[in-house]
């Protein structure tokens, strides 16, 4: 089963769910060379529930007589076979199809064998269309036919992943994809005319554990894909995409439009003070299942809560500050236990370099990092809100902390930086790998890869950043 288109919503609101039954005889034999069985859709109803599943195209040598599932014209709904009859007068939409159907399939009108389609219209009426490799094209009537062959996109690094593109609410363009000979990180550029792309934004950088091992699992966040056009937009105008990481689990990231890369005031989030769901609009967070990031309320009083029984992954979340040489940073944070788990608090620049971090750890002390070694701050007790107060100067390279109203602390930072940019609160250490030299494949599976670890739990209660 193979789903390089997904989703179709129709003019009469059906939303049409779709996937291709290649054949694999043997173990280099491709199942989308053409040659498999055909393409399914059903459709999605307004409750959740699914309804039948029918054949829409078939490849050669098939058809209803040796197939399991009937063509989608012997549905007696009749909107279904409507909105399947209009998505099939749809070149864009067919040319998604290309990589799995016959090679001579008239529905498709570029038929040279490009992957992972996807596109958007510019003001002007021309279609921008976007394939696997960061390859492009132009067409000036609906995908019919194209102005030059597709050639990879000038200034795009890409290796042999995928790319996403789609104009956002504020009128303006984004490409979502691995801006390196990796699957890894995952990134966004900004477009104003959907043309020229002038910057490069983090999406998610993070490669969790690859907990099962496996032939073509590549590690990092991959496989991206949004809401294509004609298929609605989310309520609040911001863009949403979903990718796989390491080929095992599946994310999805709400991108906050317009898009920004800093802030310019100052900060005084207090959580029990902002608007119900409001509250992380200005944060980024990293949210697995198993260690989840949610505004929580307890005694009344709102907070942020960091929770992690994740043994391979943890809980982030991330505040930019405004570009700034010296400043004075303010936090309140409770822990909820002092003989398990951790929680990392690091002073980044804009490309993630820490030059300070904050630990509390699993022995119940919280400690700095100071060169090489650690300098314990304090111990601490569970369930104890700890306020914190750090007035750093980069050009010194010297700050003090202050726990609970306690005399300052003074210390050196244990790496330079230009600049303060961002704030960073997670329930694990840094991770390093894979890197550039780790092998291609996994061969093997992780130790106890299904279970959970005892949970930990951090609250933030407030987070505060002035300039000085």
């Amino acid at each position: 089963m193979h789903q390089r288109m997904g989703f179709y919503v129709a003019k009469n609101k059906k939303l049409l769910a779709l996937g291709y039954y290649g054949i694999a005889l043997y173990a280099k034999d491709d199942p989308n060379d053409g040659n498999g069985i055909g393409r399914v859709v059903r459709e999605i109803k307004t409750d959740g529930n699914f309804g039948p599943i029918y054949f829409i195209r078939y490849n050669h040598d098939f058809n209803e007589k040796i197939t399991n599932y009937p063509f989608y014209k012997k549905s007696k709904d009749k909107g279904f076979v409507a909105a399947c009859d209009e998505l099939l007068s749809q070149p864009l939409q067919m040319q998604q199809w290309v990589e799995e159907a016959d090679r001579n399939d008239p529905l498709i009108p570029l038929k040279k064998q490009l992957k992972a389609f996807n596109y958007y219209h510019l003001p002007d009426g021309r279609v921008v269309g976007f394939w696997k490799n960061a390859l492009t094209g132009i067409s000036a009537d609906g995908g019919k036919t194209w102005m030059y062959n597709p050639l990879r996109a000038p200034g795009f690094v890409n290796s042999n992943a995928k790319i996403w593109g789609q104009r956002t609410g504020d009128g303006k363009y984004i490409t979502v994809y691995n801006p390196s000979e990796f699957r890894w990180p995952l990134a966004l550029s900004v477009s104003d005319d959907g043309l020229r792309y002038k910057n490069l934004l983090l999406v998610n950088g993070e490669i969790t554990s690859m907990r099962y091992g496996g032939n073509y699992k590549s590690y990092g966040p991959q496989y991206v894909r949004g809401i294509q056009e004609m298929n609605g937009n989310p309520l609040g105008g911001d863009a949403w995409v979903t990718y796989s990481v390491n080929k095992e689990d599946i994310w999805v990231a709400k991108i906050p439009v317009p898009v920004k890369s800093n802030v310019l005031n100052d900060i005084n989030d207090d959580f029990d003070l902002m608007q119900d769901g409001l509250e992380l609009n200005q944060w980024n967070i990293y949210s697995p299942l198993w260690a989840p990031v949610s505004i929580e309320k307890s005694n009344g009083k709102k907070f942020l809560s960091l929770k992690d029984f994740d043994p391979f992954d943890y809980a982030k979340a991330e505040r930019a500050v405004p570009l700034s040489e010296n400043v004075k940073i303010e936090f309140s944070i409770a822990p909820q236990q002092n003989d398990h788990g951790s929680l990392d608090i690091e002073i980044q620049d804009a490309k993630n370099t820490p030059c300070i971090r904050f630990s509390f750890t699993s022995k119940g002390n919280i400690v700095t990092k100071a060169g090489y070694r650690e300098k314990t701050l304090a111990k601490y007790e569970a369930e104890k809100k700890y306020d914190f107060v750090v007035e750093l100067n980069i050009r010194t390279r010297l700050y003090t902390v202050s726990i609970n109203g306690n005399k300052p602390n003074a210390n050196i930072i244990f790496a330079p930086i230009h600049k303060v940019h961002q704030v960073c609160f997670r329930t694990g250490e840094v991770r390093r790998f894979p890197n550039a030299d780790t092998p291609t494949d996994q061969n093997y599976d992780l130790p106890k890869a299904g279970e959970k670890d005892k949970e930990a739990v951090f609250n933030i209660y407030n987070f505060k950043s002035i300039r000085q």
